[in-house]
């Protein structure tokens, strides 16, 4: 039987909003890792979009 994880920090991914709402075809997304106890709301980051070349707010998913 597998064992629940009482870790802080989980993995998280981070998705482009602008990207989102214009339809483009394609998906900005980053992984990365969050400590669920200093933030236990979803976090947003400004990131790098490669697709509209720009630096954008990305949200958290899931």
């Amino acid at each position: 039987m597998a064992k629940k994880s009482k870790e802080a920090r989980i993995q998280v991914i981070l998705e482009c909003t602008e990207h989102k709402a214009s339809g483009m075809p394609g998906t900005s997304r980053y992984i990365t890792t969050k400590n669920r106890k200093n933030t236990p709301e979803r976090l947003e980051l400004k990131k790098y979009n490669p697709i509209l070349k720009r630096v954008t707010i990305h949200k958290e998913i899931k």
